[in-house]
Parts: structure tokens; C-alpha cells; sequence
């Protein structure tokens, strides 16, 4: 891999001289600017205003453009006297958690080469420190004309230096989340996590850029005179009116393109209701259930006794019209006998 800068590492007072090559490649199709009508190639000419002429590269250099439109040339001479010791040397000033780093800070990827024999030895020293700390370096370093943030870390047997932002240049999420008031109930977080568990982890390995192949077919057909494969009909995405509904379909969907069973949705207990949240009956009213009970209760126990009472009182008048007609049958009889036995008066 070919060198796009050439310095060393400050680890205190050790210098390992290094060269620095990208770790990273695009793939990307890149594609040219042509001309409709006859598809010729547009191109891009570098003219210089003051002569109206086109001019090389190599008769390019740096200006600075002042407030006042003056342009101040900088040159290449210029840069490498600059009054900082990170331009050519890449200075460690902390050591740091990983995750003490903000992965928005994270830009441009590179592999810290070691320069040369003598290098070996403090290059292998700095990668076995760094992995007995579990530790990042925070270093500083001069690059394309600005001085730049970077983190060194360990990858296999090799020093990677990460590119950072400074701290000034990650905007805050400001009037990014969304402004309404929501609540997300515990069922809607069960089936999330359900959801969660059905896509479960992946190897990125196996990851790949399926629009740039796609589009390598189409180049591919048009090169051939044939026609290119037509894309498949998108599925269509109706508008999510029940979200329950729609986080369920999508287990169900996880679950049978793995080839498994339905996922299974864990139910978190269930909190206690508040005594705020639940509305207490009014004062002097009870349950109606309950009132009706005791009015049908006290009720079937009135008529049950007045019932009762009406039959006693029936039972005492009949013993008492019996009674008084025994005793008047009895009085009868006397009298019946007392006449009986009474002698008649004969007139002389």
C-alpha cells in the first residue's frame, strides 16, 4: 500500500518513525458528465482568469483569498515551517476508555506502518501497551494543510489511527426528535424486543453492496446491447395505523423468512395501579350491588317476618274464637240444666 504521508509517533520521550496509508477503499461506480446529443465527454478545464488560457498542474499552487478579495500565495515551503510540532509527527497527549469516544467524531481510517527495522521495537511496545490498557491514544497531527484530532487503537497485529472531529465541529441534535409528546407502553417495548431477538446479530462479513452489483448488471447489459433486468415491483407500504399490529406482523415476518417459530413475546409484570389513578367512589355512595343486596336482604327479612307475624296472629284469633265458643256452649249448657231442674208452680 502506497504512503500518503511520512513521520513519526511521539510516546513520550520515543519517536517511532511511521507511514501512514489509507485502511480503507471505496468501490463505489463513479460515473462521467456527457453530452446528451452526441455523448461526447464533458470535461472540467482549469483556466487561469487573468490570461484567459488553460494551465497544467503542475503550474497550480496554494493562495489564500483575504477579506478584501486579495489572494496571498502560499507555498509548499511555507507549510513545512509551520510553528507546530505535530507537522510532522504524530504527538500522543492522553490515553483514554474507548468509549469515552464519540463514534459521530470518527472520519478517515489509517494504518500506522512501521518505518523501517529500528521502528519494530517501540512500534511493537506502544500496540502491546495499548492492548494490555484496554486503552485508546489520543493524539494530534498535521495533515492536508490543517492539524487534525486522531485515535490509535490495536487492529490484530497492527496500530489503526482513526481521524476525529474536533469537539466544536458535531453539531448538537437540536429540533431533531420529534416534537409531539408520545408514550410507549410496556407491550409495544415487548414486541420491540421480540423483534429485537428475531433479527438477533449478523456477521458483517456477510454484508455487501447489493445496488452497486445491481448496477454492475445494468453496465453489464448495456455493454452488451441487451436489455437491462428490470427492477421487481416494490412491496407497498401502506400507511401504519396500528402500531402493535404492525410490530406483531413484523415478528411474525423475521420469524419465517429464518425458518422458525413465532417469536415469543415476554410480558413485563405488571405495575401496580396508582391509588391516584384510580378514581374512589364518591363519599355515602357504596357499591350498588351491595345495596341492592342488603335492600333485597332486609326486604325478604321484613315480609319474611311480617309473614310470620300475620300467621301467629291468625293462630291466636282462631284459639281465641275457639276457646270463646267453648265457653259459651258451656254457658248455654247451664243454663239449658238449670231450667231443667227448676220446678213449676201449680195455681190452687
Amino acid at each position: 500500500m502506497r504512503s500518503i504521508w511520512n513521520g513519526a509517533i511521539s510516546f513520550g520521550l520515543v519517536s517511532i518513525p511511521i507511514k501512514l496509508v489509507n485502511a480503507t477503499e471505496s468501490h463505489s461506480i463513479s460515473f462521467r458528465q456527457i453530452h446528451l446529443e452526441d455523448g461526447g465527454r464533458i470535461r472540467y478545464r482549469k483556466v487561469c482568469e487573468l490570461e484567459e488560457k488553460e494551465v497544467s498542474g503542475a503550474e497550480i499552487g496554494k493562495g489564500y483569498e483575504d477579506s478584501d478579495g486579495t489572494i496571498i500565495p502560499i507555498t509548499d515551503e511555507d507549510l513545512s515551517h509551520l510553528p507546530l510540532p505535530t507537522a510532522k509527527t504524530i504527538e500522543i497527549v492522553a490515553f483514554v476508555p474507548a468509549d469515552r469516544i464519540d463514534p459521530l467524531q470518527m472520519d478517515a481510517a489509517y494504518y500506522l506502518a512501521a518505518g523501517g527495522a529500528p521502528a519494530a521495537k517501540p512500534y511493537t511496545l506502544l500496540r502491546e501497551a495499548l492492548k494490555r490498557s484496554n486503552k485508546v491514544a489520543i493524539a494530534k497531527f498535521a495533515l492536508r494543510g490543517r492539524e487534525r484530532l486522531g485515535m490509535l487503537r490495536v487492529v490484530e497485529d497492527a496500530i489503526a489511527m482513526h481521524g476525529l472531529l474536533w469537539p466544536d465541529e458535531v453539531r448538537a441534535p437540536q429540533g431533531v426528535a420529534p416534537d409531539t409528546k408520545v408514550t410507549v407502553n410496556d407491550k409495544e417495548l415487548d414486541l420491540a424486543d421480540a423483534l429485537m431477538d428475531t433479527l438477533g446479530e449478523i456477521d458483517l462479513e456477510d454484508l455487501h453492496d447489493e445496488y452497486r452489483e445491481a448496477l454492475e448488471e445494468v453496465v453489464a447489459a448495456k455493454a452488451a446491447g441487451e436489455t437491462p433486468p428490470e427492477a421487481p415491483e416494490p412491496a407497498k407500504g401502506g400507511k401504519v395505523l396500528d402500531l402493535m399490529a404492525a410490530l406483531e406482523k413484523s415478528v411474525r415476518e423475521a420469524k419465517e423468512s429464518r425458518g422458525e417459530e413465532p417469536a415469543e413475546v415476554r410480558q413485563l409484570p405488571q405495575r401496580k395501579t396508582s391509588s391516584r389513578t384510580t378514581p374512589k367512589p364518591a363519599q355515602g355512595r357504596k357499591s350498588t350491588s351491595k345495596t341492592t343486596t342488603k335492600k333485597t336482604a332486609s326486604s325478604s327479612s321484613s315480609s319474611s317476618s311480617s309473614s310470620s307475624a300475620k300467621k301467629s296472629t291468625a293462630t291466636k284469633k282462631t284459639a281465641a274464637k275457639k276457646t270463646a265458643s267453648k265457653k259459651t256452649a258451656s254457658a248455654t249448657a247451664k243454663k239449658t240444666t238449670a231450667k231443667k231442674s227448676t220446678p213449676r208452680k201449680r195455681s190452687a
